[in-house]
């Protein structure tokens, strides 16, 4: 049971069956972060569906503040990228592109962590899904409030990401690090809806990982429809340097 609620709760890359810019640098081949007035829907997808642009390759600002507008309220967060940098940066990339709109806390454990990072879009969720980033040190410790990357190994993180809910030290010792901290609505944090516990991710009967990134928020919707939602993830620009 051990194990396998550890490997549950980490979900990461393991779970697709199926199938960086710092301020004033060029994001490439024309695209522009969510937020650009040029951007549309389908450029800001065709940029999602594209991790060869010079866009993902941007650097994170050495800290920076962002809104997370969810169901139940705001939760504000600050990452600091000399925390872990390759977990900073790939966070960063795919809040600014909109990877995170729309999407669901799809696996809440109440006082323990509240799991998102499956795009709504189901060709992004699995492309993404599979896009592995490098380890970083464990250089924080996992307290309640923390955010880091989801995984089985400090190798496998891609773009699940959970709030820590209480102070999770076992975690610390497992290679699991931190990327940034609540600062502002830990109490919405909390309220998330936390019934469905693990069933989203559960095997057959129970649950269906494959429909889980085959049909995303269709399935997500259709089976669990009172999961709490991301509305989307903003960075303010005004935390970022000039």
């Amino acid at each position: 049971m051990i194990n396998r609620f550890f490997a549950g709760v980490f979900l990461a890359s393991a779970v697709v069956v199926a199938p960086r810019v710092s301020s004033g640098q060029s994001t490439g081949r024309g695209a522009t972060p969510k937020g650009s007035p040029s951007t549309t829907a389908a450029q800001r997808r065709a940029l999602l569906l594209d991790p060869t642009r010079p866009f993902w390759s941007t650097h994170a600002p050495a800290s920076f503040t962002a809104d997370i507008e969810t169901s139940r309220g705001t939760i504000t967060i600050e990452l600091t990228r000399e925390w872990a940098p390759h977990g900073v940066d790939r966070f960063y990339n795919l809040a600014r592109a909109g990877y995170f709109d729309d999407s669901r806390f799809f696996r809440v454990l109440f006082g323990f962590v509240a799991q998102f990072g499956i795009a709504g879009d189901p060709e992004v969720a699995r492309l993404w899904g599979r896009r592995t980033i490098p380890a970083d040190s464990v250089r924080e410790h996992n307290t309640r409030g923390t955010l880091s990357f989801a995984q089985f190994q400090p190798t496998d993180r891609t773009s699940n990401v959970f709030i820590n809910l209480r102070d999770n030290f076992n975690l610390d010792t497992i290679e699991f690090a931190p990327i940034g901290r609540v600062t502002k609505g830990m109490e919405v944090a909390d309220s998330l809806f936390a019934n469905y516990g693990e069933l989203p991710i559960s095997d057959p009967p129970l649950g269906n990982p494959k429909r889980l990134y085959a049909e995303s928020n269709r399935y997500l919707d259709e089976k669990y429809p009172k999961l709490d939602k991301i509305v989307k993830i903003t960075i303010r620009p005004d935390s970022t340097p000039k």
